[in-house]
C-alpha cells in the first residue's frame, strides 16, 4: 500500500481539497509552493500515463474546479500542472500557483509546513470553490 493510498484511507491525516469515488485532492505537506495541491487516483498505479484512458481524461475535469479555485484564493499568475512521479510510486499530478515557469522548479527545496499555515490554506482553496460553484 502506498502512502497516497494510506491517505486515501485516512490512515494518515491530511488537508482535503475534494473527493469522488476515483480521485481525491489534498494539499501537499512539503509544498513547493504555497497552495500546492497533489490530485491522485484512488487506484494505485505507479506511472501516470499507465492509467487507464477514462483516468486520464477524467482526473483533468476533476482537477479543474482545484485549479480554477487555487487561481482565486492564491496570489500567482496562474495554476501549474506538472506529472513528476519520482517521490512516491503512486501516479499523481501536481497543480501549483506559479507566477513564473521556475515556480515548478522541484530541484527546489521544499520544506514541511506547518499544520495552522496548511489549515489556512485549506479554508481559503474550499472557500474559492464554494463561490466557483454559485
Amino acid at each position: 500500500m502506498t502512502l497516497f493510498s494510506k491517505i486515501i484511507a485516512g490512515e494518515i491525516p491530511s488537508f482535503k481539497i475534494a473527493e469522488n469515488d476515483k480521485f481525491y485532492a489534498f494539499l501537499d505537506v512539503y509544498p513547493l509552493r504555497t497552495g500546492h495541491v497533489l490530485v491522485i487516483p484512488k487506484v494505485e498505479i505507479d506511472k501516470f500515463f499507465d492509467l487507464e484512458a477514462d483516468y486520464l481524461s477524467e482526473i483533468l475535469v476533476f482537477a479543474q474546479p482545484i485549479a480554477k479555485a487555487i487561481e482565486k484564493a492564491i496570489p500567482c499568475r496562474r495554476c501549474g500542472i506538472s506529472v513528476i512521479g519520482l517521490e512516491v510510486p503512486h501516479a499523481h499530478l501536481h497543480l501549483m500557483p506559479i507566477s513564473t515557469a521556475n515556480d515548478l522548479n522541484f530541484a527546489q527545496p521544499k520544506a514541511k509546513a506547518d499544520d495552522a499555515a496548511l489549515k489556512e490554506v485549506q479554508e481559503k482553496i474550499l472557500k474559492a470553490m464554494e463561490v466557483g460553484k454559485k
